[in-house]
């Protein structure tokens, strides 16, 4: 059995990676503030173990407890691997940093750098002894290395999660029993944060109208598409420990 935690599972690219998951042999364990119905249904159809834990991440002091009740589902003497996809994240607040009230940037760095940091010592934590395949997958962003005007918290907090992913990297490397861990940007996903950009003022995010015309132009990647890439690089040779790619290199 393979189990698989993903954050931010019942919409967009979180979803979309479930989706391509599910399958016998398999056991999903979902982190999202709602359920998903078309994976509750299709888990069932594909006879693929799957839970929710609905879950707020920006109540980071209750992160250690969401770890805990989430391995009491996995049996580690029958799991061959197991893996960690932090995709959760938010894009708000979008505009200029003098603009963003403090508590606005408090919740987004939270949400985008704090819980998958919580949750992967958690990880680490629960699977020190586990001689299966142990694999954690941070889903980054090219704002991660371009800054962008408006996006002050949503870079930091991606550049923040790549340089985590890498420190993590270097801290298992000698481990018995080590954790690999990497980054993967998707590519630009047809998803509500995309909405929520396009419906940013223009003097908050002066790049609005380029993801506008990206999305009339049929350019952005469907959830489901980048989901099936995820998944592939998460299971494959491809996962190189350490590393941050743009999926679109590879796929």
């Amino acid at each position: 059995m393979k189990y698989f935690i993903i954050s931010g599972a019942s919409k967009g690219l979180g979803e979309g990676l479930a989706l391509a998951l599910l399958e016998e042999g398999h056991h999903l364990l979902c982190i999202s503030r709602s359920e998903s119905r078309q994976l509750k249904t299709m888990a069932a159809a594909k006879n693929c173990p799957l839970d929710f834990f609905f879950f707020d991440l920006a109540v980071n002091h209750e992160i250690t407890s969401l770890a805990g009740n989430i391995f009491q589902k996995i049996d580690k003497g029958a799991a061959t691997g197991i893996y960690l996809v932090n995709n959760a994240g938010v894009v708000e607040p979008v505009r200029r940093v003098e603009d963003c009230k403090p508590e606005a940037i408090d919740m987004h760095l939270r949400i985008n750098l704090i819980a998958p940091m919580l949750l992967t010592a958690a990880f680490i934590r629960h699977t020190i002894d586990f001689k299966g395949e142990k694999r954690i997958l941070n889903i980054s962003s090219g704002a991660a290395k371009n800054p962008y005007y408006g996006w002050s918290c949503y870079c930091t907090g991606k550049a923040g999660l790549d340089m985590f992913g890498r420190c993590v990297a270097e801290e298992q490397k000698n481990e018995a029993c080590p954790v690999q861990s990497m980054s993967v940007a998707p590519g630009i996903i047809d998803t509500g944060m995309q909405t929520i950009i396009r419906g940013s003022k223009e003097r908050d995010f002066i790049h609005r109208q380029k993801f506008v015309e990206l999305k009339e132009s049929g350019q952005l990647i469907s959830p489901a598409l980048a989901g099936k890439k995820i998944a592939h690089l998460l299971l494959s040779d491809d996962f190189r420990d350490g590393e941050s790619i743009d999926i679109r290199d590879r796929y």
